[in-house]
């Protein structure tokens, strides 16, 4: 994984400034001010009810802890929870549609699902209690992005059965912010809102600000004319490259928030925009762990590896050590007491395996957006020849990228991946706006390979 670019920080200090000093210890949750031993002890609590929790009411659960032969009582520190079996995504579809629920469905407030454009959709329930433990968790990543009350929130999340834009909204509502309700899609128009009803943060996947920024420019307005001072960005994985890239464009603090809807939704963890230095996972309501995708042995904090989360607070739909397929690192906390994760930038499902070498779309990224005359859209097309797995970097040119560029950038593309990833590619500069445009989440990977 791409370590952390230190330029981010430094070029970013003139922003933050504007945002005002770091907040006061009187203006945080009284968790974000725990020792880290009040924390552990308060985690040990929740997690021992946890497991009771999910062994009494949820079938899976109770069928897996006796085929591993452990109970609830046997947590007597919080490294046995080593001992518990892990959940899997394919675990919630086989259970598809409330077989994880662990209260009844009287008590079940709303649903959220997946697209399931994979198979079923991983279907998750919320009490009004989860509810509100999700909204302050929400608050308080907006606020640790510089959010204040007051601010405007213009949430370009989708909204529906998605969590990011009913979690960014209630959230927002929490925090005492006004919400600008705008969802995903209609380009045009969010640009119109963001110009007349001139919102403080923006809340959006960071595919689809550059979206954005390239409708801003086609109106012929200035991104950095515009009342935006904060953008939360999270769904997917984003490269310290493409932050400076938006940072710059529209003179804003980009921030990252991460969640997922098997967890929770949105808000999981937050980065501190006085720090920027890895998302604080507010451990308080989630559990992490780290273990090598691999073997599924615990990694020790400081080592990469496949980020495992177990909820704490949940009512509706607990889940005991999920394993979320993103990879990073955890590590000790700095702006405050809670362990921080690495900015996601690869997942183990969305690894590319070419002629024998891992390759990551956000390895490309960040050689695409180091090179003058590209726009910042790209994908990569997957295809077959022969026996041997091909990959094309198709990358967008600049409006102003002549041909003789657009020839050398093609050399220059192949010869750095070559060298920085370690396999070879062909690539195609195409005109510009010929790349599909995000509304959502953006399809970096395009797999043409037939399927055996």
């Amino acid at each position: 994984m791409a370590s952390q670019d230190t330029t981010t920080h430094s070029a970013g200090t003139e922003l933050r400034r504007r945002l005002g000093p770091t907040p006061e210890p009187g203006t945080l949750d009284p968790a974000e001010r725990m020792s880290v031993d009040e924390l552990r002890a308060l985690q040990f609590d929740r997690l021992r009810r946890t497991l009771e929790h999910a062994y009494t009411n949820v079938p899976l659960y109770r069928r897996r802890f006796d085929e591993a032969g452990v109970r609830p009582e046997d947590l007597r520190t919080l490294e046995d929870l080593a001992l518990f079996p892990h959940t899997t995504k394919d675990d919630l579809r086989d259970n598809y549609p409330f077989g994880m629920f662990a209260v009844p469905q009287e008590r079940v407030s709303r649903i959220h699902a997946s697209s399931g454009t994979t198979g079923k959709p991983t279907v998750v329930g919320y009490t009004k209690e989860d509810i509100d433990v999700w909204a302050d968790v929400v608050a308080r990543s907006i606020r640790a992005a510089g959010g204040r009350p007051g601010d405007k929130v213009h949430v370009s999340y989708g909204y529906g059965l998605f969590t990011g834009g009913l979690g960014a909204h209630y959230g927002a509502e929490r925090l005492g912010c006004t919400v600008i309700p705008a969802s995903g899609g209609q380009t045009a128009k969010q640009v119109q809102l963001i110009q007349d009803f001139r919102p403080e943060i923006i809340m959006v996947t960071p595919s689809y600000m550059l979206t954005l920024l390239d409708e801003f420019e086609r109106q012929g307005i200035d991104p950095r004319s515009t009342s935006l001072r904060i953008g939360i960005f999270g769904a997917e994985p984003w490269t310290e490259r493409m932050r400076l890239e938006i940072e710059e464009r529209f003179d804003i603090n980009a921030v990252d928030i991460y969640g997922l809807s098997e967890v929770m939704g949105p808000g999981v963890a937050n980065e501190c925009v006085e720090t920027k230095d890895g998302l604080h996972i507010w451990e308080d309501h989630f559990y992490p762990e780290v273990l090598d995708p691999i073997t599924r042995e615990a990694l020790p904090d400081g080592e990469n590896g496949e980020l495992v989360f177990t909820s704490l607070t949940k009512q509706a739909m607990p889940v005991i050590r999920y394993r979320t397929r993103d990879l990073t690192t955890l590590r000790p906390g700095t702006a405050r007491p809670m362990r921080r994760m690495d900015k996601i930038t690869g997942r183990s499902d969305d690894m590319i395996i070419l002629r024998g070498v891992n390759v990551f779309p956000t390895q490309i990224e960040e050689i695409v957006l180091g090179l003058d005359g590209l726009a910042p859209h790209f994908q990569l097309v997957l295809t077959k020849e022969g026996r041997l797995d091909r990959m094309e970097v198709r990358v967008e040119a600049a409006p102003d990228c002549t041909a003789d560029r657009r020839v050398a950038l093609c050399r220059e593309i192949t010869a750095t991946v070559k060298d920085r990833v370690g396999v070879s590619v062909t690539v195609e500069v195409v005109d510009p706006e010929r790349i599909e445009r995000s509304v959502g989440k953006f399809r970096r990977v395009i797999d043409r390979r037939p399927r055996d």
